[in-house]
């Protein structure tokens, strides 16, 4: 990887450049670190401020592999399912009412089609912190506190880049962090610009089916992402008592060998309900109304200083 940057940053015609500006949100790790809703909320922002940004995915583990781009969502209607989508770009145009979201390998491709065909004005490069084909105006990093500083790089551990790559990146986001802690991370990654964020679950809300808003706090948590343990532990702070859990690997396409197996589960455990993540949700969806009561738990996120993050973003923009 340090090659592979060195060769890029000593050849910047190598890079293929869009006419509007490129915003990448990316990690270091192998995941779980909070990008998703870093992405959704500067989506929100930039719609806000009047902007009609692209988010341009890869589209991780769809189940169906569609050469070219496929167009998740054109900045009014979702136009894909999630095997054609993937799950996390289909959660982001749901989350973002009025973003494009457009899926393919080829970043570039993705975002010439969102510019000329759907009218891109600013794109957002989601986990783009490795996808160097592409250039960038602006690099924001999502970690937590301690994740780089301390890990390793794969096969070692979770990271896949060594830390010096870190100071590329112009703002780092650190979850779960206070802006006093968000500032000395940056200082050790040397990144110049940084911010808190705190993530809070939301009310919950059916998956599918009619369901009333839960009374009995007893909740089965089910997630396949790539910290699960952050989902429940979530949950029982927001003051659900979770009498159960249920974990499987990140991007799970769920079965309904699963949903027998949940639902046996819920039933044994005593739970009123089963609780999943807005990631998981759209992997249940294709399998119908399950035999329990399914709720999704938005997760919601603040910045602190928030107009660290903005600002930077905005210095960016036409």
């Amino acid at each position: 990887m340090r090659v592979r940057r060195r060769r890029f940053e000593r050849q910047p015609h190598r890079q293929r450049r869009l006419s509007k500006p490129v915003i990448s949100v990316g990690n270091l790790s192998m995941g779980g670190t909070g990008k998703s809703p870093v992405v959704a909320a500067i989506a929100r922002w930039l719609i806000a401020n009047g902007h009609r940004p692209a988010i341009l995915s890869r589209g991780y583990a769809r189940q169906t592999n569609v050469d070219g781009v496929v167009v998740v969502a054109d900045g009014r209607d979702i136009v894909a399912t999630v095997d054609r989508s993937g799950d996390e770009p289909l959660m982001l145009a749901r989350q973002v009412t009025g973003a494009i979201v457009c899926v393919s390998p080829d970043r570039y491709l993705a975002g010439t089609l969102a510019e000329q065909q759907l009218g891109a004005t600013v794109h957002l490069l989601d986990d783009g912190f490795q996808h160097l084909e592409l250039a960038r105006n602006l690099d924001i990093l999502v970690t937590t506190l301690g994740e780089i500083p301390q890990g390793k790089v794969i096969p070692f551990g979770r990271l896949r880049e060594p830390q010096d790559a870190a100071a590329r990146a112009q703002v780092v986001v650190v979850s779960d962090a206070t802006a006093g802690a968000a500032q000395a991370e940056a200082w050790a990654l040397g990144i110049s610009a940084s911010c808190g964020a705190q993530r809070t679950l939301g009310a919950p809300e059916p998956v599918t089916g009619e369901h009333a808003p839960p009374t009995d706090p007893r909740v089965l948590a089910v997630a396949g992402i790539a910290n699960p343990d952050r989902f429940v532990n979530g949950l029982k702070q927001a003051g659900w008592n979770v009498v159960g859990s249920m974990t499987f690997r990140d991007h799970h396409g769920y079965t309904a060998n699963d949903v027998a197996a949940i639902a046996a589960t819920q039933s044994a455990a005593g739970a009123a309900a089963v609780f999943t993540t807005d990631k998981d949700a759209v992997r249940f969806e294709p399998l119908g109304v399950p035999p329990f009561a399914l709720y999704r738990v938005p997760l919601t996120i603040t910045f602190d200083p928030a107009e660290a993050l903005f600002d930077a973003v905005k210095a960016v923009l036409p």
